[in-house]
């Protein structure tokens, strides 16, 4: 296993989320990689969880001694979302 982060070090660029808030997180309950993400907000930036996801996914495996990579899991994909004006869901010109 590497070696042990400090809590201020910046795992999620995007979302500006420190190690000390993700062993937070699973002290509070986390018991994968969507629980961490839920509490944290880490992985929902611009790039997704492809910058963070590998040293999340370490964090967890150094807190939590013996899991399996099935149940740390992925990140459930999502898709950039826009906001849409009301009329364009009503079938209105804008």
């Amino acid at each position: 296993m590497s070696e042990r982060l400090d809590d201020d070090v910046l795992v999620c660029r995007c979302e500006e989320v420190t190690v000390g808030e993700v062993r937070e997180a699973i002290r509070m309950g986390a018991r994968d990689l969507n629980g961490i993400k839920r509490r944290t907000r880490a992985g929902m930036g611009l790039c997704q969880g492809r910058t963070c996801e590998a040293l999340l996914l370490q964090i967890l495996r150094q807190e939590i001694p013996g899991i399996t990579p099935e149940e740390a899991g992925f990140f459930t994909p999502r898709t950039p979302q826009r906001p849409v004006p009301f009329q364009v869901l009503g079938g209105g010109e804008i």
